[in-house]
């Protein structure tokens, strides 16, 4: 059985969990602080769940003093920017609170999984490795490094998917940089961006007279990749004819310039990229799927950013770095409400659109630090559509009638019973109800973490109503 500590000062916090843990099958210690924590071995632990702001030393003190134990910090989305301290100080994952019981499980089975396995160790340093030059070390970047290392050295065919603005050509030139053909030039060739009568032109090349305006002969960029690689992005968009000859260039390894009678062999490693679903192309006849078969010999799926996690703030450093010395202009950094938009925004166009977005910030930013101002992103309605999707859909009662079974279930819950096996949807619940008498709502909202727009949707969506001031009220 796996031994998980958790380190929490509020005992109805440290109890939901334990007792969440404990049904499913984790043996759980429990510490109130990182003095307490210490009297444990840390290092016999599995992980280490601790929250950040604890009495006597935060919850980071734990980062060195367990070493080979990994250690996943709580905060609230208020604290965003402690929690990326903490992840630059070591701690392997962060969670904001309040949160429920799936997205807990969802960050220990993770954790807990990858630190058991020493691949691991190795694909952090591919993720290094100065050929790739990617940033991010999310699950999926992981095994996008992991098929990079295994594919690059040969010579199969790649098919790089993923949403428009993902980095499917950087993948593309990190397989060439770490194959056996680094020494030549990449050809770089967008299908999407040449007219249709030109394509076939533009790829297998043509001899003079093969038609009107071929006043020379010229080499097509499949030749001028010979011994090289050749990328062709968006391979969606290739007209049908053009998909026949490329499929005789790969079954055969040659190809035949238009108006030539002749082939010519040629030694092409070749890699593909599409943004679009090229199953639902052959079945809607737009695509071959003979040639499907041909270039999908190893598929890697590159991750939209909105689903890399913690990469997404270091991808924004990243950017924020280089982009402020091409413009001489270094030592801006991001303040703790762009940080939170950044993190929390879906970014449809993935890492384009944030470098768009950051390229505009330090243009439009006179000081050093960059606040959420001049992304203009909506951070009221990124927090309340997050808490939406955090809440359980299982009570479908009328939210607004103060009396429903939600409202009168968190009533009867008893502060002084710690031991109540309590979820931390629970726990908001109680929090609200016994703190709303001497807090106002900006005050209650600030301690949860969380903006006014999302306090209010939550009571609406709990059934958690107002407490009335207790004003005399005047008579019609």
């Amino acid at each position: 059985m796996l031994n998980i500590l958790i380190v929490e000062d509020e005992s109805v916090i440290r109890t939901a969990l334990r007792r969440l843990l404990e049904r499913h099958d984790y043996a759980i210690t429990e510490a109130g602080s990182v003095r307490e924590a210490c009297e444990f071995e840390l290092d016999s632990f599995d992980l280490i769940i601790s929250d950040l702001r604890l009495p006597g030393a935060p919850g980071t003190d734990l980062i060195k003093l367990a070493i080979t134990t990994p250690v996943l910090i709580m905060t609230s989305y208020a604290s965003l920017r402690s929690a990326v301290d903490s992840m630059q100080k070591g701690a392997v994952d962060y969670i904001a609170k309040p949160f429920d019981h799936e997205e807990m499980m969802r960050a220990v089975k993770r954790i807990i999984n990858d630190n058991a396995k020493p691949a691991n160790d190795t694909r952090k340093v591919i993720a290094n490795d100065s050929h790739f030059g990617m940033i991010g070390s999310c699950p999926a970047m992981l095994t996008v490094y992991e098929y990079l290392s295994k594919v690059a050295p040969t010579n199969a065919s790649v098919l790089i998917h993923g949403e428009t603005g993902t980095g499917k050509e950087r993948v593309a030139q990190a397989i060439h940089s770490a194959s056996q053909r680094r020494d030549k030039n990449m050809i770089s060739v967008n299908c999407a961006a040449i007219p249709e009568s030109l394509i076939e032109s533009e790829l297998f090349g043509y001899e003079k007279g093969a038609f009107t305006g071929a006043q020379t002969s010229r080499i097509g960029l499949i030749e001028a990749a010979d011994n090289s690689t050749l990328f062709l992005d968006e391979i969606g968009e290739l007209p049908l004819e053009a998909q026949a000859r490329l499929l005789r260039f790969i079954q055969e390894g040659e190809i035949r310039a238009i108006g030539s009678v002749h082939s010519r062999k040629v030694n092409v490693r070749l890699l593909t990229a599409t943004h679009r679903d090229l199953k639902k192309l052959i079945a809607a006849g737009k695509f071959r799927e003979d040639l499907y078969y041909r270039i999908n010999v190893m598929q890697i799926n590159v991750p939209p950013l909105r689903g890399r996690g913690r990469d997404i703030l270091e991808i924004a450093e990243t950017l924020l770095e280089n982009i402020s010395q091409g413009m001489d202009r270094p030592g801006k950094y991001f303040s703790p409400r762009a940080i939170q938009a950044i993190t929390t925004y879906a970014w449809p166009g993935n890492v384009r659109e944030m470098e768009n977005a950051i390229q505009r910030a330090v243009i439009l930013s006179e000081e050093d630090e960059i606040d959420n101002d001049v992304f203009n992103i909506d951070l009221e309605l990124v927090n309340l559509n997050r808490l939406r999707d955090d809440l359980d859909e299982e009570d479908d009662e009328d939210a607004s009638n103060p009396y429903s079974a939600a409202a009168q279930r968190s009533g009867s819950l008893s502060a002084e019973d710690p031991n109540e096996d309590l979820s931390l949807e629970d726990y908001f619940q109680r929090f609200v109800l016994e703190h709303q008498d001497r807090m106002n709502e900006t005050e209650l909202a600030k301690k949860l973490g969380v903006s006014r727009k999302c306090l209010w949707e939550r009571r609406q969506r709990l059934g958690i109503p107002r407490r009335k001031s207790n004003k005399t009220t005047k008579s019609a």
